[in-house]
């Protein structure tokens, strides 16, 4: 999250950037690069399709800027856009994987029994390579409902009402596919996160 300072700066870059002031364009796609493009490889599990992602989001903020209204933080804006353009390269692709169905829950069952949680990981460890590797390999197997919200909260550590606004959905249905993508990706990694090891 942005503090106010951060935001007013950010206002004022955006608003900047809308009149066609190249410098404060620059500022904006040199500030999320990193992470749109870290977004779209965990999205699509490719670098020549988060390459390609990368460059068309920011292609289409230069584009549209003038349609950012401010009614939400301008990241969020872009993780958007970012995230439809991704999504559209993954359906234009023959499947690479085959992927695990997973039918969301009937709410009332949700509400009615205890959250489970992510098990208690060092995330710091997602930097090993190994540990790197067999998430995504688990990742690649989740519907991309369910991925997305995964990448946005527990990789880009996005809140609940962050994640709710880039995808368009309710906060409700955001917890229950982040639920279910946690205890799928637990259940894949299990003896991986049990143990911590990476070997």
């Amino acid at each position: 999250m942005l503090t106010t300072e951060e935001l007013t700066q950010e206002l004022e870059t955006v608003r900047l950037a809308q009149n066609g002031d190249a410098a404060a364009q620059s500022r904006l796609v040199m500030r999320y690069s990193s992470r749109i493009y870290s977004l779209a490889l965990r999205l699509t599990g490719s670098h020549q399709d988060a390459e390609d992602v990368l460059q068309e989001t920011f292609l289409t903020m230069l584009k549209k800027i003038n349609q950012f209204q401010g009614n939400s933080s301008f990241y969020t804006w872009l993780y958007r856009v970012a995230i439809n353009i991704g999504l559209r390269k993954l359906k234009s692709k023959p499947r690479r994987y085959t992927h695990v169905s997973i039918d969301d829950p009937d709410i009332r069952q949700i509400s009615a029994t205890p959250d489970e949680h992510w098990p208690a990981v060092d995330f710091s460890r997602l930097n090993e390579a190994r540990f790197r590797q067999k998430l995504d390999q688990a990742l690649a197997k989740l519907p991309e409902i369910y991925r997305t919200v995964f990448i946005l909260r527990d990789l880009h550590e996005l809140s609940t009402e962050e994640t709710s606004n880039i995808l368009n959905l309710t906060e409700s249905n955001t917890k229950i596919r982040l639920m279910r993508a946690r205890n799928f990706l637990k259940s894949e990694l299990e003896h991986l996160i049990a143990s911590q090891e990476l070997t």
